[in-house]
């Protein structure tokens, strides 16, 4: 399992040097976009609207627009500097709290901690302590620039790292429109929905759900290859060399002519004039 991140877990004075793995994957199914023409994939580029060219990594810089069309200019420097200050910084588990206080849409995504080299010990210890007391830690720690807000916990003998929204992240509930305040329900109803509902409830096994749609999807995709209902996207011609160097010497001769100085004509000479014959 690729290893994203090592660093170390305090609490107190205990230390855990661990290794981050990513627990969850994306198996969403990437469609790309093709020119309905030819087939071929379309290119994004990056362009500047105002210089209209196409411009390279080497030419960008970050920005943070504090007013419209205002920028605060940011160097790489600057930002490594603030993001080593971070990660120098030990991961300290700064309260522990019960896991149910914590609502699930602070949940944002979870990583596997595995210990580093000298850290089995004092990894076990904190697996214990957290499984014993009914536990988990809460602590900060930065992932790919960002300083995080997350939960430590146990999940299937493993140390699992949750990261959780900051509260100005979550989004006031008050704004959501079209809310009612009280409906007034007939006690039938409600009677007969609990009924639905007990019905229904059963133990959670994750692995009886699956994604319907994208297992539809996979087999609409594997039959058309099937019907050699497919394509080949055509590679971008490369330049003859022979073609280009007749091309220039054909373009360089055009522009030779057009530049080339027009012959001056000579004047023409006046003939002279006849001398009337002399009376005899």
């Amino acid at each position: 399992m690729h290893t994203m991140w090592k660093g170390t877990i305090s609490f107190g004075l205990v230390n855990i040097p661990v290794k981050m793995h990513a627990a969850t994957e994306n198996k969403d199914v990437s469609l790309r976009q093709l020119h309905k023409e030819c087939k071929s994939p379309i290119k994004y580029e990056k362009v500047c609207p105002i210089c209209e060219k196409e411009v390279g990594t080497d030419d960008i810089v970050k920005g943070y627009e504090y007013a419209k069309n205002k920028f605060v200019i940011l160097d790489e420097e600057d930002l490594a500097e603030l993001k080593k200050e971070q990660e120098d910084k030990a991961v300290e588990i700064i309260d522990f709290v019960k896991l149910e206080d914590i609502d699930p849409i602070y949940f944002e995504k979870s990583y596997y901690l595995s210990p580093n080299e000298g850290g089995s010990k004092a990894y076990g210890l904190l697996r214990a302590a957290l499984e014993d007391t009914g536990k988990i830690g809460v602590a900060k720690m930065m992932i790919r620039s960002k300083e995080q807000l997350a939960v430590i916990r146990v999940y299937k003998n493993t140390i699992v790292v949750e990261t959780i929204h900051y509260p100005d992240e979550v989004r006031d509930v008050n704004e959501v429109p079209n809310v009612p305040e009280n409906v007034e329900t007939a006690k039938k109803e409600l009677d007969t929905a609990k009924m639905l509902i007990d019905q229904l409830t059963t133990e959670f096994e994750p692995e009886k759900y699956k994604d319907e749609y994208r297992t539809a999807l996979l087999d609409l995709i594997e039959e058309k290859k099937n019907a050699d209902q497919t394509t080949t996207a055509k590679d971008k011609a490369k330049p003859d060399n022979v073609t280009d160097l007749m091309e220039a010497l054909q373009a360089s001769l055009e522009r030779a002519k057009k530049d080339k100085p027009k012959p001056t004509q000579p004047k023409k000479r006046k003939a002279p004039a006849k001398k009337k014959a002399a009376q005899g």
